[in-house]
């Protein structure tokens, strides 16, 4: 029997037990006359399981899991980099761990200095003046950092300003959140470069005029190309008096070569559960602190959440940040660069790169050069590259992300992979390459040796079973 082939209900025996608690007290409460009315009035549906049963099922369970811990997390967009174990030391400590957000403020001295230091590095790497801690993640950070730039418009009596440019290679939250800020989204198509048209850029803010609050960006954008007339674009936004917010999805490839505030952003939030090392695979945890200019200073206690979110990732990125020193920090955005480049320079014969250029850290193929459609015979897609991939023991990139390719894949390896690694996963990739174009149908049933193949996604999504029904 494979203790993950069945849930854990499924291998309840009627009084087995793993461990008994006393029932008459538990410390000083009696349950039976001091709690009466928080007892249950029907008995609990729980497994009844041997302590070796529950131990060999969720360990099982955690090795069918993928995670930077077990192999190489290409996910481009989502910059999925290795999380250093003292990061975990640091966050783990009880001094820290324990802290409650209501306690006397003289007993989190500790926590207020660390949060002091953080702010500090931040300004220092990106070129801004102040940050706040109190957005939970990164559409938070967007949110923030938008309600920031609503409220220096309304201070100054602008009232009108409320259409922001949205590239369209800018990050996927990025119109969601300027809507959920009540902004309307006028978006800019990109160039056959993959980069804003400054031409095109100009006429689209004659047409709003006045009305303009600003500019959203990713730069590298979701192509990840970094966006050379960039200085250029300040200049037009701020002339036609918008601002620029920057989108730190992207940041990795820049620290410690390029500064936002440098390049003329106001206002910006960081992931520093992706550019400082937290893995955030599965939803969480995030942070995405937002930091301002000089003039935005005065806008930045704008109330998202009653206190600073998520401080045990706060913790690691200092502990990150530190670990790594000025000097070495310096490499983090050459690495990743690098990394990038030398994939995309490896397989650039067998898959499809729509744009031939530099990349930063991360950049897309849009599917297979030769994907062996014949005879009605449908070829490989992106889909079956990603399924395919797991059989090897990778996890796949981002897939059919950003919209402007049909079959686009997305790759981005960060700085902490070593050649090795990445060699083994240009030899499996273009080994896929290889099967797609000899065997098609083969890659349609990927993967092969994984406990699950390919579930019924929308189903699940549209109608997930959430609990166990006998």
């Amino acid at each position: 029997m494979r203790y993950y082939d069945k849930l854990i209900f499924e291998l309840s025996k009627k009084g087995r037990t793993g461990f008994s608690l006393k029932t008459e007290k538990i410390g000083h409460c009696n349950l039976y006359s001091d709690c009466a009315g928080l007892l249950r009035k029907d008995e609990v549906c729980l497994p009844e399981v041997s302590e070796t049963d529950v131990v060999r099922h969720y360990t099982n369970l955690s090795q069918m899991n993928f995670g930077v811990d077990t192999g190489f997390y290409p996910l481009g967009s989502c910059t999925m980099k290795y999380n250093p174990k003292i990061n975990e030391e640091i966050a783990a400590m009880p001094t820290f761990n324990n802290i409650h957000p209501l306690q006397d403020k003289k007993t989190a001295e500790g926590a207020e200095e660390a949060c002091k230091i953080l702010e500090k590095v931040l300004c220092s790497i990106t070129g801004m003046k102040r940050f706040t801690f109190l957005p939970c993640a990164g559409a938070h950070g967007e949110l923030t950092g938008l309600m920031i730039i609503r409220s220096y418009h309304l201070d100054k009596g602008d009232l009108q300003r409320k259409k922001i440019i949205v590239p369209d290679s800018a990050h996927g939250t990025n119109p969601a959140s300027a809507a959920v800020c009540g902004l309307e989204i006028v978006e800019v198509k990109s160039n056959e470069r993959g980069l804003i048209d400054t031409d095109v850029l100009q006429q689209t803010i004659d047409s709003i005029g006045d009305e303009l609050a600003g500019i959203m960006m990713t730069n590298p954008n979701t192509l990840g190309l970094f966006e050379q007339d960039i200085k250029i674009i300040a200049e037009m936004i701020h002339k036609a008096g918008g601002l620029l917010y920057y989108d730190g999805a992207n940041m990795n490839p820049l620290i410690g070569v390029a500064r936002p505030g440098d390049m003329g952003f106001d206002v910006m939030h960081l992931n520093l559960h992706k550019s400082f090392s937290t893995p955030h695979g599965g939803g969480g945890p995030g942070s995405g602190p937002v930091g301002v200019c000089e003039k935005l200073i005065p806008f930045i206690g704008v109330k998202v959440s009653g206190f600073h979110g998520n401080f045990g990732v706060m913790l690691r990125a200092l502990t990150y940040i530190l670990m790594l020193g000025k000097q070495n920090v310096k490499m983090v955005g050459k690495l990743a660069t690098l990394n990038a480049n030398y994939i995309k320079e490896s397989l650039k014969d067998k898959y499809k790169l729509p744009i031939p250029t530099v990349c930063k850290h991360e950049f897309v193929f849009d599917g297979l050069i030769n994907d062996g459609a014949k005879d009605g015979v449908e070829g490989a897609t992106t889909l079956d590259i990603a399924k395919r991939l797991l059989d090897y023991g990778f996890h796949a990139p981002t897939i059919y992300f950003p919209l402007l390719f049909h079959q686009a894949l997305m790759i981005e390896p960060t700085e902490t992979e070593s050649k090795e690694t990445i060699d083994e996963f240009i030899e499996v990739m273009r080994k896929i390459a290889d099967e797609a174009a000899e065997n098609p149908e083969m890659l349609h049933a990927a993967p092969h040796n994984t406990p699950i193949s390919r579930p019924d996604e929308t189903t699940a999504a549209r109608n997930p079973i959430v609990k166990w029904e006998n």
